[in-house]
């Protein structure tokens, strides 16, 4: 279960939580220009725009969960059990396997539009890594610095929605998520008036009263609720601290707590937070057990490259101590 969210100050920022009970050991993964992707549809992509984002690194082939290239464009993959569908090869489409998305989407286009064109040719297709990496049922959330959308590969087709609200969640599908909206119309951040009748005086015994009926629980749906409200009436200014730590704060507003979502025998947690400056090509993390914020600069390293570069997240606590 994940959060993912786009988030405009003076700069266009993007991320998210991940969930889950457990760890791959992701990295914070670097692929520059010159590293090559050889996809399975026979396609090789040897000169592209250079990433960055959270990845689990396997025979030297970064498996993104979220990125960003260089242009500024970013992804996340969100998990959707049961309604991701991956079709069969299509001779008249490009064949594109689940784990090659995100790379296939960032190494070619420079924003939303050319992304449209590229998915008009996809074909989602049902191919594994390898025989121990199954591919995982997701859908997708994209925005550039100013535009967002989201891409759901589902039985009866592609599916791909405007996301005005830069929010998503998983299941169930987008558009369910946006209908769902209309339940919650009548929460605000303002202050409340007596509205029940005009026969007898109430008055609000405490401040907030307004967000009464806002869920709060760990489910997708009350969750794209949660941080859909928190970051459309987020207020900060827009200097790059205060910006990414309102990111933070948001994200955080739908973060899960280790004992609270019991799966098997585990416990989902939010492993990290990310945050994507998408004009300055950083990023921003934190971990569940460090939450101090850490940056890596794309531009920091050498984007001509041909090897990926990976650096393991900082998961210990640092208390800094004040004297």
């Amino acid at each position: 279960m994940c959060t993912s969210i786009h988030f405009k100050t003076k700069n266009s920022y993007f991320g998210r939580n991940l969930d889950y009970e457990f760890s791959y050991q992701e990295s914070i993964t670097i692929t520059p220009r010159n590293y090559p992707f050889h996809f399975r549809n026979g396609k090789e992509i040897l000169s592209h725009y250079a990433l960055i984002g959270m990845a689990y690194v396997q025979e030297n082939y970064p498996l993104y969960y979220d990125a960003m290239n260089e242009k500024g464009l970013a992804i996340a993959g969100l998990n959707f059990p049961n309604n991701a569908y991956y079709h069969p090869l299509d001779e008249t489409k490009d064949n594109v396997a689940p784990f090659e998305f995100i790379p296939w989407i960032l190494c070619q286009c420079k924003n939303i539009q050319e992304v449209k064109e590229l998915l008009s040719k996809l074909n989602l297709a049902q191919m594994d890594f390898n025989e121990h990496l199954k591919a995982s049922p997701l859908h997708y959330m994209i925005a550039d610095k100013e535009e967002c959308i989201v891409v759901e590969s589902m039985k009866d087709g592609l599916k791909i929605y405007p996301n005005p609200i830069g929010v998503l969640t998983n299941n169930p599908p987008f558009d369910y998520h946006l209908l769902h909206l209309a339940e919650f119309m009548s929460v605000t951040s303002e202050e409340v008036s007596n509205r029940f009748s005009k026969d007898v005086e109430i008055l609000p015994y405490s401040r907030g009263m307004g967000s009464i009926g806002l869920p709060g629980d760990l489910s997708s749906s009350s969750r794209f609720i949660k941080a859909a409200f928190t970051k459309l009436n987020s207020k900060c200014n827009d200097d790059e601290a205060a910006s990414v730590s309102q990111f933070f704060h948001i994200l955080n507003s739908v973060a899960q707590q280790k004992g609270c979502c019991k799966v098997n025998e585990k416990y989902e947690y939010t492993i990290y937070s990310s945050c994507l400056n998408q004009e300055e090509g950083i990023y921003y993390y934190t971990t569940y057990e460090n939450s101090q914020i850490t940056s890596v600069n794309m531009y920091h390293y050498d984007l001509d490259s041909k090897e990926l570069k990976s650096l393991p997240m900082l998961d210990k606590q640092k208390i800094f101590m004040q004297f």
